[in-house]
């Protein structure tokens, strides 16, 4: 689904990551480290925002630099903690949004109602609590037709409905072949959300860790 090969992201001359190799299946992936690691640099890099060296190819066939286009068309990223331009709505952001990534217009009223921000999604994103901002990135992660969904910390700032909304999203979306990296602190039933595999960075690297027996 996705092969990393020779990837190396630096700031100011300062290693942050070096991952030589490392192919996600098909599935849910779960990466782990402390804060500060770079989770949040491997996320934003994978999903096309971050310059890197090195090579990530989307489903064998979509390559990064090669189809720059059809693979940001296909991986989706929803942020640990989003920052929006205050001014806008969350209705602007995902009209944006669901413009650039093609997403239907039934789609569109589905996810707003599934993530219930109808009721304030017009207002300024400016007057919105850390739960409003962590429903409204939800709602753009999930928007289009994307083959990968990063999310980054996923869980927080939710309140126990919409996290049983978010793991049953991810539930149905897996069955329909979409893919998904997350990244989260709080522990997950695996009954409730099955982990195909668990990643870990740390030393600045990224590694498989062993499946429980």
């Amino acid at each position: 689904m996705l092969s990393i090969r020779n990837f190396q992201k630096s700031y100011h001359n300062r290693l942050v990551l070096a991952i030589p190799q490392a192919d996600f299946s098909p599935g849910i992936h779960w990466l782990k480290g402390r804060n500060g690691s770079g989770k949040t640099t491997f996320f934003r890099s994978v999903a096309g925002l971050l310059p890197f060296e090195g090579t990530l190819v989307l489903d064998n066939k979509y390559d990064i630099r090669q189809q720059p286009v059809e693979y940001r068309l296909r991986v989706n990223y929803g942020e640990a903690e989003p920052l929006y331009p205050q001014f806008l709505s969350a209705w602007e952001l995902i009209r944006w949004v669901a413009a650039t990534k093609q997403s239907p217009n039934q789609q569109v009223d589905e996810l707003i109602d599934l993530f219930g921000i109808r009721d304030f999604m017009k207002t300024p994103v400016g007057t919105y609590s850390s739960g409003m901002l962590k429903k409204t990135s939800l709602v753009l992660a999930f928007l289009g037709k994307p083959h990968l969904i990063l999310l980054d910390e996923p869980l927080i700032t939710l309140d126990h409905a919409t996290t049983r909304v978010v793991i049953e999203r991810i539930r149905q979306q897996r069955q329909q072949g979409v893919s998904f990296l997350l990244s989260t602190h709080q522990d997950v039933d695996p009954t409730e959300l099955p982990v195909d595999s668990t990643w870990i960075i740390q030393n600045q690297t990224l590694e498989l860790l062993p499946q429980p027996a």
